[in-house]
């Protein structure tokens, strides 16, 4: 349309007195008209710090760029020791070690080996040294001073298992691991995460500039005087929260008297932002000039919808000036705020990259028991996925250290301090962390990969939100057989036929073919023990050596299964250290902290450690039938067959 600020006030009002509605049409009708002009997409980006990213929306997957905690760690005051040398220590027959000279504080790094029968001083945060897999608490040990040049002993009173109050390396967050996604809110939460890799900047969406104006002789600001028959504009207020609270900035242009040359001018001015918003102005009456003032300022296409058959709010006026979004809601208050959530609001959050929540307390049932212990109140982080009877809430096992759990959980739910069991299939209340829940449109559960993190990456660009959980291939399988998720990946050998997934189906399941990646037995590059030789020589060279130390992995895990068949039930130095990823292996071996380890090839491959191939195995999908038609689902196998998508994964090592 042309401009028409030359038209005279007297034809303005004139024609105001003679307009109707353009065309009372139904809101679906009216939201089409008005997103088909517009581009709905995110306004672009910007690097902003850490401090200044909160409540900001993240404009690209995060990639860690390094392990969290980076090394084994000490949850407790204590004593590093070899668990094999507690085993059968109680208070009325306690065992004894020797008292290793150095102290180990947070920041110290350890230059003895904890060899049998000797321990290690080791503070909270302190570095576990090579040889220890566990750490005793003080409290359950007795120092005793040996006389002349012996060292000290200490007193064992109470047994622990390997692993026992040590955090190992890579196992809250690998490097290479996606450990933030696109579109995601930024809160105090996801802020940590990012500061605990190392980052000090974000790159985030630019937050849209949205002009807010008020029209209307009648309207006064608040703090002033108001008039009889005046009243005080809340509706620029409103607004002006409202747009904040959708993660966009207000531009506050204030009140405008029914004046054209001035409301002309103003909207020019509010013309220079992403969003224009005015309230009043748009009816019928004669006074009510603000669509006929537009009319005649903005480009193509102009105004697409002018009344809306909706109550409240039918006089809304909804129009676009070259791409972008120009609104008159109605003068009424509860009219204003009711069609600003209809056809505004999901404009803001789609420009800003953002979804809108809201808070509250859902019931679901854990599909696992849960041990507590009496005398604590426990809060415990739970994901929430949707099973066959309702929500299912799965604890997030990462422990207390982790700086990931508060970001991946949905919500918490509290277990009273005489509660020491809650048995698998109780119904709890579990209170969000977010404003509401959210569910995605594909729930994930199994074995982890970093073939999955690509695929997971690619259906959110396709506007797809994905839940993953880590939950194991025996675990993603069962949760499967639950329909408590809608793809579980895994990598399972039946050892009867050598036969990757398809014997573990029931009936209920069909399986989606993924991909093949190499298991393999991976070490350091500069190992003379393992270079050169075949799988069957390193599993007899490390078997057979008692200082040459592996790095398991956790029951339940694919890998696992591959680990056992290999052994022949030989347990080598080192086999009760379960880590619980590849790359918690990977990061052992590459430490020093073991020697070798099974792991995939292509993770192997990101540490820079050499490799000897085991076996190919197939990672794939295990789909519930009832959940194959699912738009998540289908566009995943979709994903799948993509030759773009499919020469990304042959970039990653895989083969198809």
């Amino acid at each position: 349309m042309t401009a028409s600020s030359n038209k005279p006030h007297d034809e303005l009002k004139r024609a105001a007195r003679q307009q109707q509605f353009l065309d009372v049409i139904s809101p679906d009708e009216a939201t089409a008209r008005f997103h088909r002009h517009l581009n709905l997409a995110p306004l672009g980006t910007e690097t902003v710090s850490l401090l200044a990213a909160l409540n900001r929306i993240l404009a690209g997957d995060v990639i860690s760029p390094v392990d969290v905690s980076g090394f084994d760690r000490s949850n407790v005051d204590g004593f590093a020791v070899r668990a094999g040398d507690t085993f059968g220590a109680m208070e009325e027959s306690p065992l004894q070690v020797q008292l290793n000279g150095e102290v180990l504080s947070p920041g110290i790094e350890p230059s003895e080996t904890v060899q049998t029968g000797t321990a290690t001083t080791i503070a909270t945060g302190g570095m576990v040294p090579r040889g220890a897999d566990a750490v005793i608490m003080v409290e359950d040990t007795e120092l005793f001073d040996s006389s002349g040049d012996e060292r000290p002993l200490l007193e064992i009173t109470r047994a622990v298992s390997p692993g026992a109050n040590v955090t190992f390396a890579g196992t809250d967050v690998a490097n290479g691991e996606t450990i933030l996604r696109a579109g995601q809110l930024l809160t105090s939460r996801e802020i940590g995460v990012l500061a605990a890799v190392g980052l000090a900047t974000v790159e985030v969406f630019r937050r849209p500039r949205v002009a807010i104006v008020s029209t209307g002789n009648e309207i006064v600001p608040p703090g002033e005087p108001c008039p009889p028959g005046y009243v005080y504009d809340s509706n620029a207020a409103i607004l002006a929260s409202a747009v904040m609270e959708l993660g966009a900035e207000p531009v506050s242009l204030g009140v405008v008297a029914d004046d054209v040359e001035r409301l002309a001018a103003v909207i020019d001015e509010a013309l220079a932002c992403d969003v224009v918003v005015l309230s009043g102005g748009t009816s019928k009456g004669a006074g009510d000039l603000s669509y006929q003032v537009i009319s005649g300022r903005l480009k193509e296409p102009g105004i697409v919808a002018h009344g809306v058959s909706l109550k409240p709010g039918k006089p809304v006026c909804l129009a676009v000036s070259d791409g972008k979004p120009v609104v008159i809601l109605p003068g009424f208050p509860t009219s204003a705020v009711f069609t600003f959530h209809q056809f505004v609001a999901p404009v803001i959050r789609a420009l800003a990259g953002r979804r809108q929540e809201s808070r509250e307390t859902v019931t679901a049932k854990l599909p696992m028991r849960i041990n507590s212990e009496r005398g604590r109140t426990e809060f415990l982080l739970v994901g929430l996925v949707q099973s066959g009877d309702g929500l299912a809430a799965y604890p997030m096992g990462k422990g207390s250290g982790s700086v990931t759990t508060f970001s991946c959980a949905d919500g918490f739910i509290t277990i009273g301090q005489q509660t020491e069991i809650v048995d698998a299939g109780t119904t709890v209340s579990v209170q969000l962390l977010g404003g509401q829940l959210e569910p995605a449109d594909l729930v994930i559960l199994g074995s982890h990969c970093i073939g999955l993190d690509l695929l997971v990456g690619e259906l959110g660009r396709q506007g797809f939100s994905a839940k993953a959980m880590h939950v194991g291939s025996t675990g993603g399988l069962t949760a499967a057989k639950r329909g408590e998720c809608d793809i579980a990946g895994i990598h399972l050998l039946d050892a009867d036929s050598g036969e990757y997934n398809r014997p573990f189906l029931t009936p209920e399941l069909e399986l989606i073919p993924g991909y093949r990646r190499m298991q393999s037995l991976v070490f350091r590059k500069d190992d003379p023990r393992f270079a050169g030789k075949t799988a069957e020589e390193v599993i007899a060279t490390a078997s057979d050596d008692p200082d040459c130390v592996m790095i398991n992995r956790n029951a339940g895990s694919g890998t696992r299964i591959v680990i056992d068949r290999l052994l022949e039930g030989r347990r080598p130095s080192g086999y009760a250290v379960q880590a619980k990823s590849h790359n918690a292996v990977a990061t052992a071996v590459k430490q020093g902290r073991a020697d070798w380890g099974v792991a995939i090839e292509t993770v192997a491959g990101m540490y820079g450690l050499d490799s000897t191939p085991v076996q190919e195995e197939h990672y794939d999908f295990v789909v519930p039938k009832n959940r194959r038609g699912r738009p998540a689902v289908v566009a995943l196998r979709d994903l799948l067959a993509d030759e773009v998508v499919r020469g990304r994964l042959v970039e990653l090592g895989f083969r198809l």
